[in-house]
């Protein structure tokens, strides 16, 4: 059905951050404009886009110099995000949510629009998932990699909900080992946007191993 490829009224969350699908996100909420979207797409089990800041900051603040239209200051963000549904959620007391989340799908968005109170929302179509392709010989090493690198968090005992990663582990699939690569490395906002942009998957794991070894971290 075409109504099942696009979303209306979406609420953005734009973030200092790049979600990937199978990715996770804990947030704090305290800023009135999310409180109330994060409480009503919790309610709805509806699902909310990330997108990543490229001007702007995560906390709104005021126009520097005088009123910008509403008098906040300005803020942009990338057209390609991914859509979050929250798995856990709690209110430890008034203004305050705690969310975890999971990256699905991703989307891109074709209009979006500032609501009073500095909220976004936009109209989306979701894009394809990634295909299903099996880690080629070469590559493999970047995967062992970071199925070593799993086998240490569980042998130090860390609790399944501390983990960075959510089972279970795809580690012959090169889509979800480049995005788990690409959450866990320190790298540029805009070099990880243009990763989770790709729509090829292999291309996405060959450039992850070429960043990996350019770093000195053994594979």
């Amino acid at each position: 059905m075409p109504d099942a490829l696009t979303l209306t009224s979406l609420p953005l969350f734009p973030l200092g951050t790049v979600l990937y699908p199978g990715g996770l996100l804990p947030l704090r909420i305290f800023e009135v404009r999310y409180l109330d979207m994060i409480g009503k797409c919790h309610k709805a089990g509806a699902p909310f886009g990330v997108v990543s800041l490229t001007e702007g900051s995560e906390v709104l603040r005021a126009a520097d110099t005088g009123p910008s239209g509403d008098g906040f200051a300005h803020e942009t963000f990338s057209t390609v995000g991914t859509l979050a549904t929250i798995t856990e959620f709690s209110a430890p007391q008034p203004g305050l949510m705690v969310i975890r989340c999971i990256g699905t799908q991703r989307f891109e968005i074709s209009k979006s629009e500032k609501l009073k109170y500095g909220l976004w929302i936009a109209n989306v179509t979701r894009l394809d998932d990634d295909m299903a392709v099996d880690v080629p010989d070469d590559l493999q090493k970047t995967a062992s990699a970071l199925g070593k690198l799993i086998q240490s968090l569980q042998e130090r005992n860390v609790p399944a909900a501390q983990m960075p990663l959510l089972a279970p582990y795809q580690l012959d699939d090169c889509g979800w080992v480049a995005n788990r690569w690409c959450e866990l490395l320190p790298m540029p906002l805009e070099l990880k946007q243009r990763l989770m942009e790709l729509d090829n998957p292999l291309l996405r794991l060959e450039l992850v191993s070429d960043i990996l070894e350019r770093a000195g971290i053994s594979l």
